[in-house]
């Protein structure tokens, strides 16, 4: 009889999940090459759909970054369009009145929209539900304001325009090459967020969402949980913004208002919170229901309530879900129909 040891016993996991994640990190590749390539074969020559794909990408991140904190930690942040100009401000101030690279602003955009992110969390840590909402839709809106006020450094009303092209060490790439990096940058983050949310850390934050107690038990303290998942949702948003501001060379503080935030939290609900593949599929089906659909461009807005609405009651578990369940049941019923015929192969 084989005699059961540690190291046995830790020996037989490694072996069974290096195929399973082996097989996950192809399944994402393939997601990736296939939506940069529908990507690529939808724009074409088109200005005015690679102009569509970056607003989808730029939502894409917005709505990535709320997806952290406000589906994994149940944290009801209405800051993300600050965190987005932020990162869109970083961008241009580092571009136009510097002689670094436009890439220094964004990763000073995600560090400051990080920090700021932690210490409106400090403030706001007793608060919940609808209170922290209100707070954090009263700081965006302060936030805007300053941006309009201080003229000397965001340029006032007017913004900033005339940013510096993308540019890779003095080489401008082309519109397509752009959308196709702007393609793969989401499809990375969605699937570093959906690595996240598998984890040890994002399990606990799930768990910290549902019962405290529990995750104070095992030693975590849950406002900590909730600052880390704060600051990286802050992050991703920032890159959001830089994105968008690298693409149309401009940002004034009508480029990303609080419309943002509220059309951010129903994409993961039209994609499905079960992945973070959700937040960008819901966010191309905003971009597509609000500003691409042929003889609706004027009512896009009640065209997305009712496709929202539709979701939640036929679907509550997305498109992504939908899907699966779809899945499910055919091969179910394939499976039942092939049964009969087995067990009459059997009975001979």
């Amino acid at each position: 009889m084989a005699v059961s040891t540690p190291e046995a016993a830790l020996a037989v996991p490694s072996r069974t999940r290096r195929p399973v994640r082996g097989a996950r990190g192809v399944q994402e590749f393939g997601i990736t090459v296939v939506v940069v390539a529908a990507a690529l074969l939808w724009v074409g020559p088109s200005l005015y759909r690679q102009d569509l794909v970056f607003l989808a990408a730029m939502y894409g991140l917005v709505a990535l970054g709320m997806y952290v904190p406000f589906v994994l930690a149940g944290s009801m942040s209405m800051a993300y369009s600050a965190y987005a100009a932020i990162g869109a401000y970083a961008v241009a101030l580092v571009a136009k009145h510097t002689g670094w690279s436009m890439w220094w602003g964004w990763l000073a955009g995600a560090v400051v929209a990080a920090l700021v992110a932690l210490l409106l969390g400090l403030v706001t840590q007793r608060l919940s539900g609808f209170y922290l909402a209100a707070v954090t839709l009263l700081f965006s809106l302060a936030f805007k304001y300053w941006v309009v006020d201080a003229r000397s450094i965001t340029g006032g009303a007017g913004g900033i325009t005339r940013i510096p092209p993308v540019s890779v060490f003095g080489w401008e790439p082309p519109g397509l090459v752009l959308v196709a990096a702007a393609v793969v940058f989401v499809c990375v983050v969605a699937v570093l967020v959906d690595r996240l949310r598998k984890s040890v850390w994002g399990i606990t934050l799930q768990v910290s969402r549902e019962s405290e107690d529990a995750v104070r038990v095992a030693g975590v303290k849950p406002a900590h949980l909730r600052m880390v998942a704060l600051a990286i949702g802050a992050a991703i948003a920032a890159f959001g913004g830089s994105l968008f501001v690298g693409s149309v060379q401009a940002v004034t503080p009508e480029t990303l208002t609080l419309n943002l935030v509220f059309l951010a939290i129903f994409m993961p609900i039209i994609g499905g919170r079960g992945t973070a593949w959700g937040a960008p599929l819901g966010a191309v089906v905003v971009v597509a229901v609000t500003l691409n659909m042929p003889g609706y461009r004027g009512s896009g807005e009640l065209l997305l309530a009712l496709a929202v609405l539709l979701i939640i009651i036929v679907a509550p578990g997305g498109l992504i879900g939908y899907a699966q369940w779809c899945g499910t049941r055919i091969r179910s019923l394939w499976s039942a129909r092939r049964t009969p015929s087995s067990a009459k192969g059997a009975d001979r």
